[in-house]
């Protein structure tokens, strides 16, 4: 595998753990939204991550090459867990029994997802960062 194919793989990473800190954020940020657009509290976002091949050359070295994969995100599903109800009868949004029904999102378990992204997202860092002090270490052998 290559240096550039390794800083490829990383960079994949990196935008999939970007994109699921923004889920994660904005998971947080509705955590009380007991109203939306579609009707009813929000629902917690989940990402659908998949491995994905990125650009290499042709031929054996391009085979052997393909098996080592990305990353990326096809796309972001509901949670189907139901909603946690609330016994508030002075809430505008109770029901006829005074429950509320709020989003399914536990901010702890957020924030365990959160840090768990950031944690991928400095390793794939550092995979870059180490693949370019290893260009540059073979381009000082060659000067």
């Amino acid at each position: 595998m290559s240096l550039l194919r390794a800083m490829r793989v990383a960079a994949s990473g990196l935008e999939m753990q970007r994109a699921r800190m923004e889920i994660v954020a904005s998971n947080l940020a509705n955590a009380n939204t007991t109203r939306t657009a579609e009707g009813g509290p929000y629902v917690r976002r989940l990402p659908v991550v998949e491995a994905a091949p990125v650009d290499g050359p042709g031929g054996f070295a391009g085979a052997l090459d393909r098996a080592v994969r990305g990353v990326r995100i096809t796309g972001v599903t509901k949670d189907p867990r139901p909603p946690l109800l609330r016994y508030e009868p002075g809430h505008p949004d109770a029901d006829a029994n005074g429950y509320v029904a709020y989003p399914n999102v536990d901010p702890a378990e957020e924030m365990v997802d959160l840090l768990s992204a950031l944690r991928s997202y400095e390793a794939n860092v550092n995979v870059i960062k180490a693949a370019g002090r290893m260009h540059e270490s073979a381009l000082g052998m060659v000067r």
